[in-house]
């Protein structure tokens, strides 16, 4: 690793933009996935991996036919990454909106804020720092409710697409994965779990819900009889009955931890369809909920996965 940092030192000019595909293909771990965050060819990406490789002489990632993964010297290369980025944007927000402050009311739901939001607003809050935020997590529906009482100026929603809420502009895709605990018994094909005479048991967060709705239709859809045994407004809560083998659930795929099993390629699981991640502003005519509204749109997509 000194190796590598000495050849970072003596290098002029690291392109920040090498640096967030690095990130963003470390977190993804996946070339198609992070093609399309970064909006270039999935061929354009792995050629600025091979020239970032190439340009500090180490090798960052590991491949084979399916899978991703960082060597430990791209393990350490990923937390210089971050702290280059963090420190390049911190500069250009002061440089481009040194006098924007006053304070926000931002709302999001608890996995996207968990999730999500920590790098997003800690960076936020550094190029920012006349800006103070108020930050609450709850779910989408009472995220509307109040944000039409005028209890928040910015919030994150999950949405249906193609049935936004007026005025909500759209962040990303958000892809949606079935999961079951990582105990043999779960590691089952759908064709053997439907052939069950028993309901399907499924865990989900309360109604309304996008991703709710996405795995009882998908069940719906082919004649699949299931029950709720467990709900949670939670992701962890979630997360844990999974774990425990309560049932099964949908997660965003970024959200699919080592300790859960991904069903739906492997195990013939049905496919859901996604959801859409949403942005609604109450004014961004006051410059500091455009900051971060701006800051949220240009940043989301490298910390993604994170």
């Amino acid at each position: 690793m000194s190796i590598l940092l000495g050849n970072l030192i003596s290098m002029n000019d690291l392109d920040t933009g090498l640096l967030r595909t690095f990130v963003t293909l470390a977190l993804t771990k996946s070339f198609t996935q992070t093609a399309q965050k970064i909006g270039r060819s999935q061929s354009a990406t792995s050629m600025q991996m091979a020239k970032l490789e190439e340009l500090i002489d180490t090798k960052l990632f590991k491949r084979d036919k399916r899978n991703v993964v960082l060597t430990p010297d791209g393990e350490k290369m990923l937390g210089h990454a971050k702290q280059i980025l963090a420190l390049s944007d911190s500069f250009i927000g002061r440089c481009r909106e040194p006098d924007v402050g006053g304070e926000i009311r931002f709302g999001s739901p608890e996995d996207f804020a968990t999730f999500y939001l920590p790098d997003i607003l800690a960076k936020f809050a550094q190029s920012h720092p006349r800006v103070t935020l108020r930050v609450n997590c709850n779910l989408t529906l009472e995220l509307l409710k109040g944000f039409d009482k005028n209890k928040y100026d910015l919030i994150v929603i999950k949405q249906e697409p193609g049935q936004l809420h007026p005025g909500a502009l759209p962040l990303w895709r958000e892809r949606l994965v079935w999961v079951g605990s990582s105990s043999e018994e779960r590691m089952l094909s759908f064709a053997d779990i439907a052939a069950k005479k028993s309901p399907l048991p499924l865990i989900l967060s309360p109604r309304p819900c996008v991703y709710r709705s996405r795995v009882t239709q998908a069940l719906d859809k082919q004649g699949i009889r299931w029950k709720e045994v467990y709900t949670s407004p939670s992701i962890a809560g979630e997360v844990a009955a999974v774990k425990a083998g309560l049932g099964y659930a949908a997660l965003p795929r970024e959200m699919v931890s080592a300790e859960l099993t991904p069903l739906e390629h492997e195990f013939g699981w049905p496919k859901l369809q996604d959801a859409e991640i949403c942005l609604l502003a109450r004014d961004q005519g006051q410059p500091a909920i455009a900051a971060l509204s701006n800051y949220i749109q240009e940043h989301i997509s490298f910390n993604q996965k994170n």
